[in-house]
């Protein structure tokens, strides 16, 4: 157990510190965003098994690779919070409350949403190349999922998990969903196992670019306080230099 908790400590440590705080002090308003999410998400799926509400919810959430890309972009941000029908609403709800409520206490609420909305996005294009490309390309799609209704929040929480468990050290965590991903195409080679790769191939690349931004944005940082070094230890006063 004390091998397992050290584990726990150095794999969640950081992302538990980071998430109790604002929690602590703010309690349930520091995830709002969260709760309004589960909210919509609730309510879609209430007036979407209505007769009258069928209609109205497709109109304005569902998204099909046949569509016009113009009318897909439109719906795409509603699209993430449209339940998809075939499955139980309770797990799309228990998913956005747990990985969203921590991207929101790591985050803030509008980094989680943008980083959401590309995940989801990335899928969302990514149908339409597969369907050009063709079901015998490596990374193709038949043309019978182009009419397929591609909704739920899967794509954006998987996305999420991924960018918080790298930007707070959970990298097995990160792996494993990774993983979890790659596998469930192996297994179940459908259109949303291959539209939660494309979320994850997309959001490596925000990983990437916050990476070099982070290398970046240290350098000037650096080179000042060499400087500072310099001019504080060097010439004349006889003390030895800081060693940075």
């Amino acid at each position: 157990m004390g091998t397992l908790a050290r584990w726990a400590r150095a794999e969640w440590g950081l992302l538990y510190v980071t998430v109790r705080e604002p929690l602590r002090r703010r309690g349930l308003q520091a995830i709002s965003m969260t709760l309004a999410a589960v909210a919509l998400t609730a309510l879609l799926q209430y007036v979407q098994n209505r007769p009258w509400g069928y209609g109205p919810v497709q109109d304005l959430g569902a998204v099909r690779a046949a569509d016009p890309l113009w009318s897909a972009l439109l719906r795409t941000p509603l699209s993430l919070f449209v339940p998809a029908l075939d499955l139980p609403v309770w797990g799309a709800l228990a998913q956005i409350l747990l990985v969203f409520g921590i991207a929101e206490l790591c985050l803030g609420w509008w980094r989680t949403l943008a980083i959401a909305y590309v995940a989801t996005l990335a899928g969302t294009l990514y149908a339409r190349l597969g369907i050009t490309l063709g079901p015998h390309a490596p990374f193709g799609l038949p043309w019978t999922d182009a009419q397929v209704v591609d909704t739920g929040p899967s794509a954006a929480v998987v996305g999420l998990a991924v960018f918080v468990g790298w930007r707070y050290g959970a990298y097995v965590t990160a792996s494993a969903v990774t993983l979890a991903m790659v596998v469930e195409v192996l297994l179940k080679e459908n259109l949303a196992g291959k539209e939660h790769l494309a979320a994850l191939m997309a959001v490596g690349l925000l990983c990437l670019v916050a990476a070099l931004r982070h290398r970046d944005g240290s350098r000037p940082r650096t080179a000042r306080r060499h400087r500072w070094s310099g001019n504080c230890t060097g010439r004349g006063s006889g003390l030895p230099p800081i060693q940075s």
